[in-house]
């Protein structure tokens, strides 16, 4: 009796991410081939390149979604809720993650900090981020995308956001939320051990 061939099974870019953040966190990022990430898959590598262009482009899915979900919270925030308010809320909201996802959070983030051919990835993904943020600011502002104040506020939120991430990965003491929330008070407020009346607190326009 000759077997009768169906379809191949499906997959998905999530099964693709975790199969890959396995591999890479088990073998090494350079030692584990697409092949061996569509294979234990259950597809082609061929099959594999309709999903990502690069084997480095796997972990940064999740990340490109949050750029997504950055824009559609700011364009939901109210319009009385201050500037620097709202980008602080919605930065971190959009990290706020169940206790079961965070060791997962904190492998993909040590492999884009720790990989060079990783974080070599990082600069298109990571100027989405800020020009969600940039954006957000300009309509704010009512200025253009690529005037200076909108940029400033785009690429300084990163730092921030990236300065919480860091620490966090690197003391694990509490949840990432705390972190961000405190780096992006000190931010709306210059750094400022405090915050003058009336300027980038809750009840400021910036």
């Amino acid at each position: 009796m000759t077997a009768t061939r169906g379809r191949p099974r499906g997959t998905s870019k999530r099964e693709l991410e975790l199969i890959a953040m396995r591999l890479f966190d088990e073998r090494g990022f350079e030692e584990t081939t697409v092949e061996q990430i569509a294979a234990a898959a259950g597809i082609s590598g061929r099959t594999f390149f309709r999903y990502f262009p690069t084997k480095a482009e796997v972990l940064w899915y999740q990340f490109d979604a949050e750029v997504a979900a950055l824009r559609a919270a700011f364009a939901d925030m109210p319009e009385d809720v201050p500037m620097m308010t709202a980008v602080r809320r919605v930065v971190v909201n959009a990290n706020r993650y169940r206790a079961e996802d965070v060791p997962e959070l904190r492998t993909r983030m040590r492999l884009v900090s720790s990989i060079p051919a990783l974080a070599a990835t990082a600069g298109a993904h990571y100027d989405a981020w800020e020009r969600a943020v940039g954006a957000f600011a300009a309509a704010r502002l009512d200025q253009p995308e690529d005037a200076l104040i909108p940029l400033a506020v785009g690429r300084c939120t990163l730092a921030a956001a990236r300065a919480a991430f860091d620490a966090w990965l690197g003391r694990a003491d509490t949840d990432l939320t705390v972190y961000l929330d405190e780096a992006l008070t000190a931010l709306a407020r210059g750094f400022a051990p405090d915050v003058p009346a009336g300027f980038g607190g809750e009840g400021s326009r910036v």
